[in-house]
């Protein structure tokens, strides 16, 4: 899944949820669910999430959404082999986004 968020240190919970499609629900409910998900809360107690966060749910939405993993198969997947599924993520992502700019060519040729 291609996650088209701007360039920025931190992100508020509705822009995460807004790019993975889910709702700000879903998004706790997976921080609570999974220990790799470790927001960083403001003085309000606003959830901020870093690059790092952002990954670890595109990880835990691949496995999840994509891949048809329980919760628990997800976290047993993440704790068996972490560098492999992260490095096959990055991979895939990095081929998302490839997709999507032969994509966009397409358009403007045609």
């Amino acid at each position: 899944m291609h996650i088209d968020l701007p360039e920025k240190r931190y992100y508020k919970i509705g822009e995460v949820a807004k790019a993975f499609d889910v709702n700000t629900s879903h998004i706790r409910f997976w921080e609570k669910e999974f220990d790799i998900l470790k927001p960083k809360k403001n003085k309000k107690g606003n959830r901020l999430f870093t690059q790092e966060d952002v990954k670890n749910l595109q990880l835990i939405y691949h496995l999840v959404k994509e891949k048809g993993f329980t919760l628990e198969g997800a976290k047993a997947k993440m704790k068996s082999k972490p560098e492999i599924i992260s490095t096959n993520q990055d991979v895939i992502s990095r081929l998302e986004e490839i997709k999507a700019e032969l994509i966009k060519i397409k358009k403007e040729i045609s």
